[in-house]
């Protein structure tokens, strides 16, 4: 199966139904208190863009994921999920590489994101992405049941556009 990939608001019908799926897959994996949803009222902000794959014949999405940006050239990795239908065709892999690619030409120094202990499908996405386990970042707290991961865009003293 074939896919493309675009931004998109997170407001319609259709969306609303992928993140509610999203955020039920995660509440079954994690205590609801260790999860750290962002709804798609928040994913509409200014600071956050939101990419989504869709079948090319049918128009149906088949994941989902986004850009959060944070001060001091941050860029968080929320929201990924792929339906499961479209596991194992590289959606995951290929919506990661679009927040990254938009990251970075928006001059941003690094990636960071917060998942589960037991997303091990997301662990291996992240990790073929180039991203290394790490101490917690932003504000989250350090608990067992997050696993935490960063990637470098910029390289130390590099400069970045404003």
């Amino acid at each position: 199966m074939a896919f493309v990939v675009g931004v998109e608001s997170p407001l319609s019908d259709e969306m609303r139904s992928l993140i509610g799926e999203l955020n039920t897959v995660l509440l079954a994996l994690s205590p609801p208190e260790h999860c750290h949803h962002m709804s798609v009222e928040e994913m509409a902000a200014p600071d956050t863009t939101v990419f989504v794959a869709r079948d090319p014949e049918s128009g149906a999405a088949l994941g989902c994921g986004a850009l959060r940006r944070h001060g001091g050239g941050i860029g968080e990795v929320k929201r990924m999920y792929t339906r499961e239908a479209a596991r194992g065709l590289g959606v995951g892999g290929e919506i990661l590489g679009r927040v990254e690619a938009l990251a970075r030409e928006e001059g941003l120094r690094e990636l960071v994101l917060e998942t589960g202990d037991r997303h091990h499908a997301a662990w291996r996405v992240y990790e073929r992405g180039g991203f290394s386990r790490c101490p917690p970042v932003l504000d989250y707290p350090d608990t067992p049941f997050s696993v935490f991961y960063r990637k470098a865009l910029a390289e130390a003293g590099e400069t970045l556009r404003a």
